[in-house]
């Protein structure tokens, strides 16, 4: 069965995590993804955080599945001729160099379009490349307190929070692949590429826009809230058995549920309380239901509570540890959490495709070693035979 991408080839030379998680998705869509690296330690995110001194580290697995990995050395003329003829049998060029860096080597966006004016250059800044802090550079907090997100999260006595899911760097990569998309579907009717850019400030933005509106809904600053959802009451975490770190449920009951919750909870009783009768009686005596909430919950598990919640049609989500989501049935049965074997490590977990398409489902295949596909991939889009890649390598070219 053919995948929805195939036939696009696309040259991933970013690191870290933005820009890779953006070409996995891609290349977990269909697409030819060229991972393109310096030959001599490739993505320093082979090496960050390594558990192993014989193998890549997960850091570097979990982001690099369903790509093919070319090493080559940009400081070099004959690395650059090679890199502009692989470009010109390319479809996309994805990049998250330092600002101006490949400016600097004469392989931005305007040399590159010359010579092949169907490409799309797609580029990852923390700050984008116009702009007052466009020469600035950026990590994943530096996104989020930039973007507002840390402003808004946590409990109002404490500091501005971290997220630690990356909306940041993922997040980027992800709006950068709708982009991506959009600029291949562009190319269909205009047979020209363009130049696309996601800044890491910009994707956090996109993703904490209700905040922005309560701010002028409100009229100001929101005070952060912790776990609590607005004003619905249940909307926050309560404890469970047996009380672990992480043994807490989060429910979120609109008024239209309220009398399945108490149903559920065996306290039709709490129907007839004027404490409750109404959403807004219920926010003001909060913190009398939540105590009684934490009571009920307090006797079951987390997943026995989101099951009985859950049946009686009652929003609610058991507060797993990452051990938990590893060993979730549900997202072994959606293949979003899938066993992987790399040569120099062996079996490990990573995260599956989590765009479903009925036609063309993903198939994660293993990340690529350092230079894995160097000759194969010279040899077609270049024409370097076996000898004249052994030359190259010799020079350290690739």
């Amino acid at each position: 069965m053919s995948q929805a991408l195939k036939g696009i080839r696309v040259i991933d030379m970013t690191h870290n995590q933005a820009g890779p998680a953006c070409a996995q998705i891609l290349g977990f869509l269909g697409a030819d993804v060229i991972k393109l690296e310096e030959p001599r330690g490739g993505d320093v995110a082979r090496t960050n955080m390594r558990d192993r001194a014989d193998s890549d580290s997960l850091f570097f697995l979990i982001l690099n599945a369903n790509k093919r990995s070319l090493t080559l050395n940009l400081k070099t003329e004959e690395g650059k001729e090679l890199f502009r003829k692989v470009i010109a049998e390319s479809d996309v060029l994805l990049e998250n160099f330092g600002p101006g860096a490949l400016d600097r080597l004469g392989l931005g966006y305007d040399a590159l379009s010359k010579l092949n004016p169907r490409l799309i250059y797609a580029t990852i800044k923390g700050f984008g490349t116009y702009g007052p802090y466009s020469g600035y550079k950026s990590f994943e907090p530096i996104a989020q307190a930039m973007g507002g997100a840390m402003a808004v999260t946590g409990f109002p006595e404490n500091p501005p929070t971290y997220v630690f899911p990356a909306i940041g760097d993922s997040g980027t990569g992800m709006h950068m692949a709708i982009g991506i998309l959009a600029a291949l579907q562009q190319r269909h009717q205009t047979g020209k590429g363009q130049h696309v850019e996601v800044s890491m400030q910009d994707a956090v933005v996109n993703l904490i826009r209700v905040s922005l509106r309560d701010h002028q809904r409100l009229g100001g600053p929101q005070p952060r809230s912790g776990n609590q959802l607005g004003r619905t009451v249940p909307g926050t975490t309560y404890p469970c058995a047996p009380g672990g770190p992480n043994d807490y449920v989060y429910i979120f009951a609109q008024p239209q549920m309220w009398k399945p919750l108490l149903g559920a909870m065996g306290r039709e009783d709490l129907a007839t309380d004027p404490r409750f009768a109404t959403p807004e009686a219920r926010w003001e005596n909060r913190d009398a239901f939540n105590a009684i909430m934490a009571e009920w919950t307090r006797q079951r598990t987390k997943h026995d509570v989101m099951r009985v919640l859950g049946e009686a049609g009652v929003p609610s989500g058991a507060c797993q540890d990452t051990g938990e989501v590893l060993a979730d049935p549900h997202l072994r049965a959606r293949e979003m959490i899938v066993d992987i074997d790399y040569p120099t490590r062996g079996t490990y977990q990573t995260v599956g495709c989590p765009i479903k398409l009925s036609e063309s489902p993903a198939e994660v295949t293993r990340p690529p070693l350092l230079g894995e596909h160097s000759a194969d991939v010279l040899q077609a889009l270049c024409g370097v035979g076996p000898d004249a890649f052994a030359a190259l390598r010799e020079r350290g070219i690739v």
